[in-house]
């Protein structure tokens, strides 16, 4: 593959993500479109998630290369140091940047692709998911980033109304808003990297279960979206332009089996008035979960340690250089993750992998439904697809999301050094 960015014409990355397509969907009669652009490209047969294998923090990896150890979003929910005390906020809302700035003095702490490539001819996201997985993709306003709960020019201000992102979290939203980034952002603006992130089928997944007719309808839907993408970009390329397409998903999922309010798990060990003042804090991710501490919860949180290894709807619990590995910082408050554990079976429609899900405040976990989070085999399991129109391989050297801002940002010829990730186009 050909990545010599002095011999482009203004280069352009289109990155298109289908949110919580698992690889393993992935076929001739179910995508057809995504297995045609896999055997016209690259396909990355052994690629990785990042944990907790959740949207918003792999959005955070995407947009900058590093696991979020390195680049400070922690998962889907987190926690922050208020007053000394930690308090767990849901990283899908809008406002999560302000209470994080408030906390720590910024949003994530290094460069993302959007700050990289703000000199250049910008940066485009369209995101359908929760509006904290699309703001983190440029969560301080390099770029222009639309969402239906609010759209942001460089620099911070709203998008004009008209202009505005004004869809549903449906199949039609994901219609329109691809219609709009193919005809006005690919086609009109150029940008030097453009992002459609798709909002099934991660949506339906958490409404029904894996392999219903409803998932096998969002794995169309998803593929006929990519379709209108990939016909975009080969008129583009007919033109003239230089493109290279990068089609991925972040995560898979897996079927919830049961779930578990883990804070009152701690309650009844004793420890109910530490959770109340802050000193112990549990950040659910699905099915797995982060345990915050301050000093003062630390050791009472360690003290019940093997009792929770104990517990059956715990799979895996890991702390110190084992989190560490994990690329979870042990230096922000959290002690421990927790894997979930696993439960005989699998779902009405013959998929397997029934997990434990932790319990989350105000959100129903409706056993049968799908469910991402841990480091399970079905969740950690995402596509990536790297075409720029010729070198078709099968890669079966290990690759990771923090890898695609790396390989964005090769392809545009800005270097990366301080990336944990590794440009994908120089791997065999």
């Amino acid at each position: 593959m050909s990545v010599m960015s002095s011999q482009k014409q203004n280069p352009m990355v289109v990155l298109v993500c289908c949110d919580a397509l698992n690889r393993d969907w992935i076929d001739p009669v179910r995508t057809p479109v995504l297995s045609r652009l896999a055997a016209r490209g690259r396909w990355f047969a052994q690629h990785e998630a990042v944990f907790p294998s959740v949207t918003r923090v792999s959005a955070a990896s995407i947009a900058t290369g590093c696991v979020p150890s390195r680049h400070g979003l922690h998962g889907n929910r987190m926690g922050l140091f208020e007053h000394g005390k930690v308090r767990v906020y849901d990283v899908g809302h809008p406002d999560f940047r302000h209470h994080m700035r408030r906390a720590t003095g910024r949003t994530l702490k290094v460069p993302t692709l959007a700050e990289r490539v703000a000199g250049m001819r910008g940066f485009v996201a369209m995101s359908n998911v929760s509006p904290g997985a699309a703001y983190f993709l440029d969560p301080d306003h390099f770029g222009t980033v639309y969402h239906r709960a609010g759209s942001f020019l460089p620099g911070g201000d709203p998008v004009p109304e008209a202009d505005a992102l004004s869809i549903g979290q449906d199949f039609d939203g994901d219609r329109q808003m691809t219609a709009r980034f193919c005809e006005e952002v690919l086609r009109a603006r150029k940008p030097s990297v453009a992002v459609l992130w798709l909002a099934h089928p991660d949506a339906t997944l958490h409404g029904a279960p894996l392999g219903s007719p409803a998932h096998l309808a969002s794995l169309r839907h998803a593929d006929a979206c990519v379709s209108e993408v990939v016909t975009t970009v080969d008129a583009l390329r007919d033109a003239g332009d230089d493109v290279l397409l990068i089609v991925r998903s972040d995560h898979g999922q897996e079927t919830i089996g049961d779930s578990v309010d883990i804070e009152a798990w701690l309650g009844a060990q004793g420890l109910a008035a530490f959770v109340e003042r802050g000193d112990i804090a549990v950040a659910a991710q699905g099915t797995s979960a982060l345990i915050y501490a301050t000093e003062t919860g630390r050791p009472a949180f360690l003290g019940i340690l093997d009792r929770l290894r104990e517990q059956p709807w715990v799979g895996t619990v890991e702390t110190g250089e084992r989190l560490i590995r994990r690329g979870v910082s042990t230096q922000e408050g959290v002690v421990a993750a927790i894997d979930m554990g696993y439960l005989p079976g699998g779902n009405d429609f013959g998929v397997r992998g029934k997990r434990w899900a932790a319990a989350e405040p105000g959100k129903v976990k409706t056993p049968g439904f799908g469910e991402p989070g841990g480091w399970g085999p079905d969740e950690t399991r995402p596509f990536l697809i790297v075409e720029c129109g010729g070198d078709a391989a099968l890669v079966t050297r290990p690759t990771s999301l923090i890898d695609i801002a790396p390989t964005v940002l090769d392809f545009l010829g800005v270097p990366a050094p301080d990336m944990q990730g590794q440009s994908v186009l120089k791997f065999q």
